[in-house]
């Protein structure tokens, strides 16, 4: 895989020109694309050098006013070079690094059986919605009580995939595909496995379904945000480092 190559066509499909999202709109405001409404999210950008302070400060004091918390998430390779310098100052928090990684579907295939009594099922109704969330508050330590009705009211949306791994009719490992029309690229998110049950080959069955899944709707590669407890699985498993990424929150 060419990872300049496949870096530069995630740039322009999925952040300079990001598919339409249910619940979402996007507005271009001078020079930086702002994502609005189930989730505020800065993920482009165009500005010239020399702005990055006054915009930051700009774009911090837009979202603390609207009071449901945003992020702007910048990769290494964004420009200008000055802006993760501002963006301290003007308020927003560092939430720590990531890798970004992707893997070229029509190159790969993961063959990651689930280990036995361990069933990875997609997600169809409430109860499997319940289930998703119960397994992300114990994996993750945090309470959101929302979210399963935001999962509920996505449960048809053709864009996203939700999946739970059953050890012995246990929920104990989940994770959601999101894809975007007309795109080639889709993304791994949330997946996390509750404490007893890592180390067992379940999270990695899980990126399998989920790829899977991404190769039947026609998905080219697949992209994830990793921390670095899930990078060292993810490379192994064939996906390539493409970027370093880091989450700035306000």
């Amino acid at each position: 895989m060419d990872a300049a190559a496949v870096l530069a066509a995630y740039d322009r499909e999925m952040r300079a020109d990001p598919a339409p999202e249910i619940g979402v709109e996007r507005v271009w405001v001078d020079g930086v694309l702002r994502t609005l409404g189930a989730y505020d999210f800065i993920g482009w950008w165009d500005f010239r050098p020399g702005r990055a302070a006054e915009i930051a400060e700009r774009e911090a004091a837009f979202f603390r006013e609207r009071g449901k918390g945003a992020e702007w998430k910048v990769f290494s390779h964004d420009r200008p070079a000055d802006l993760e310098a501002a963006l301290p100052g003007a308020g927003w928090a560092d939430d720590g690094p990531e890798t970004f990684l992707a893997l070229d579907l029509a190159q790969a295939a993961l063959a990651e059986e689930p280990p036995n009594g361990v069933e990875v099922r997609q997600v169809r109704d409430r109860r499997g919605c319940e289930d998703l969330v119960a397994v992300s508050t114990a994996a993750f330590g945090r309470e959101e009580p929302w979210r399963l009705e935001a999962l509920l009211q996505r449960l048809e949306d053709p864009t996203q995939a939700l999946f739970v791994a059953y050890a012995d009719g246990e929920p104990v490992s989940s994770g959601r595909l999101e894809l975007a029309q007309g795109r080639r690229f889709a993304g791994l998110y949330g997946g996390g496995t509750v404490p007893g049950h890592q180390g067992r080959g379940i999270y990695r069955a899980l990126v399998a379904a989920r790829a899977d899944e991404a190769r039947r709707r026609g998905v080219r590669y697949l992209t994830v945000d990793a921390r670095e407890t899930s990078r060292p699985i993810l490379e192994r498993l064939g996906f390539t480092p493409l970027a370093t990424i880091r989450g700035w929150t306000v």
